[in-house]
């Protein structure tokens, strides 16, 4: 691999997979498609500043070995679950259907734990159908990553992730909820880019032990 992609650097898992990239002689080149600048500088890398809602302005761009998307929300930043879902489902399905078409060979994509298809829950309804639709788009390497609650620095804190940290905490102290349990955006970032040469073709979901697993490997 030479060229590495990634929407969602300015997240707590996207930020921490960019330095990753950024320092993996692996790569020789690192594009971040973003609505903003990442403030990260590097040889390496070049800053795509698009709109997301205008893919054909950035489309032609998305050329490379790899592309890893991490872009997310919430329902609280985004003001509803419509614009929820434009983020977290059809902001990263345009970005892999420009890849796939494109000939981008991999594809790692950072999902949720509770990702369903079929769930009543709407958060977990949309990761569910992002996962399985990206599946279907032709990629010879699909990799999937299903942590749990996450934690490390971010630019603005979630209150609610802060609330269930502490219960997590306290439940697996005890035992209770241990496949739930917090992970760090780096470990996800450093078993997304190893996964990501794993030469294996088709797709494979990483959940939460798996992840950690990955990260060690």
């Amino acid at each position: 691999m030479t060229t590495a992609l990634l929407i969602g650097a300015t997240g707590l898992v996207g930020s921490n997979l960019l330095k990753r990239l950024v320092a993996d002689d692996r790569f020789t080149r690192v594009v971040s498609f973003g609505r903003r600048a990442t403030g990260l500088t590097a040889p390496k890398l070049t800053e795509q500043v698009v709109d997301f809602e205008k893919p054909d302005g950035w489309a032609a761009e998305v050329k490379g070995d790899v592309a890893f998307s991490c872009l997310g929300t919430t329902i609280g930043a985004a003001g509803s679950q419509e614009k929820q879902r434009r983020v977290d489902y059809d902001y990263q399905l345009d970005f892999a259907k420009n890849a796939a078409k494109n000939g981008v060979p991999t594809y790692a994509l950072c999902s949720a734990s509770s990702a369903n298809p079929k769930s009543s829950m709407f958060y977990s309804r949309i990761k569910g159908e992002l996962d399985r639709d990206v599946q279907a788009l032709g990629f010879q390497r699909v990799r999937i990553m299903r942590p749990s609650l996450l934690v490390g620095d971010r630019e603005k804190a979630r209150f609610g992730e802060k609330v269930g940290s502490v219960m997590l905490g306290a439940f697996n102290t005890v035992g209770l909820f241990r496949k739930y349990r917090e992970i760090h955006g780096d470990v996800v970032a450093h078993a997304m880019v190893n996964a990501a040469f794993d030469p294996a073709p088709g797709a494979r979901i990483f959940e939460l032990d798996q992840v950690f697993a990955e990260a060690e490997r």
